[in-house]
């Protein structure tokens, strides 16, 4: 048995401000993938996957029975994890590029009884509703989820968040491949992880300054972000990016990697790159944006770089 592939998500824009109604982009990442499989003879890897996957089953039976709008044909499920399923995929864990979205992506897209369908009109009412059921199913994993990341990749689309309750498919410009301007993911080399960062974060938010200054400078910069980089106004997106990789380096620095620290500054000095949160933060992918591609790998020569979008 091999299932449909499902693919990780870059959050582009609106890490932590959507929490607070900021504007979001999401976009697919086919780089990374997984599917559901079964075997007899499991892998380490595979059997680790098997077993989170027996817990996770448990946990969407005691949710179904709380919640009649969420149905799912867990007798199958159940059959098919003691039958030796599992989620092979490449997408790294930790990263901030949504591996367990694929994977409730692909469970939905399985089990879940009266599915919504990619083939569907695509209502914002529609969109929301799946939204919910994600969001339920991947507190699984992370305690608490917005179910984006899984949105993202059951539709493959890029998603445009308006605010909390606006969401819609969206299209972004065509990819210039022979541009020098870029959008890349810089590997940190450390497993970030999510629950911690965001429990920073509310603590922060206790604060009033904090709350001052991520309405006023990060959602202001971040709603700006999002609306250049849909309508194609390079320019001005660069200079809102640098704008907004100074404010995470001022006000969210737990969330940078400390050896990270000089590296984002020096790009904001330099203009040769800007850096910002690839999701929570805490290591995994950093995200970088770029006027100059080859400029950009010179400095940062000692990292592994991934192009994700040309300008």
């Amino acid at each position: 048995m091999k299932g449909p592939l499902f693919y990780s998500k870059i959050l582009l824009f609106g890490e932590y401000g959507i929490i607070k109604d900021s504007k979001g982009l999401s976009i697919p990442y086919n780089f990374f993938k997984g599917a559901l499989k079964s075997s007899d003879e499991l892998s380490e890897e595979a059997k680790k996957s098997n077993e989170s996957l027996q817990r996770f089953a448990l946990y969407l039976e005691k949710i179904s029975k709380e919640d009649d709008s969420f149905s799912f044909d867990i007798e199958a499920l159940k059959a098919d994890v003691e039958q030796g399923m599992y989620f092979d995929s490449s997408i790294p864990q930790g990263y901030g590029v949504g591996s367990s979205g694929a994977l409730v992506a692909a469970i939905y897209h399985k089990y879940a009884h009266n599915k919504i369908t990619v083939l569907e009109n695509l209502t914002k009412d529609k969109l929301l509703v799946l939204k919910g059921v994600f969001g339920k199913m991947e507190s699984f994993f992370h305690g608490k989820s917005s179910g984006l990341d899984p949105l993202n990749s059951y539709l493959s689309l890029p998603i445009l968040i308006n605010s909390k309750d606006n969401i819609e498919s969206t299209s972004i410009p065509s990819q210039n491949n022979q541009g020098t301007g870029a959008v890349f993911l810089l590997d940190s080399g450390i497993i970030g992880e999510t629950a911690p960062m965001v429990q920073i974060f509310m603590e922060r938010m206790k604060e009033d300054g904090f709350r001052h200054m991520l309405k006023d400078q990060f959602i202001k910069h971040t709603d700006a972000c999002v609306e250049d980089f849909i309508n194609g106004n390079v320019k001005s997106l660069f200079g809102n990016i640098k704008q907004l990789s100074h404010v995470v380096l001022d006000h969210f620095k737990p969330m940078i990697p400390s050896q990270f620290h000089k590296l984002w500054k020096h790009g904001i000095d330099t203009n040769k790159y800007y850096l910002k949160l690839c999701g929570s933060g805490g290591g995994g992918y950093i995200l970088g944006f770029t006027e100059d591609i080859d400029g950009a790998r010179k400095e940062l020569k000692d990292y592994n770089l991934e192009v994700v979008y040309n300008f």
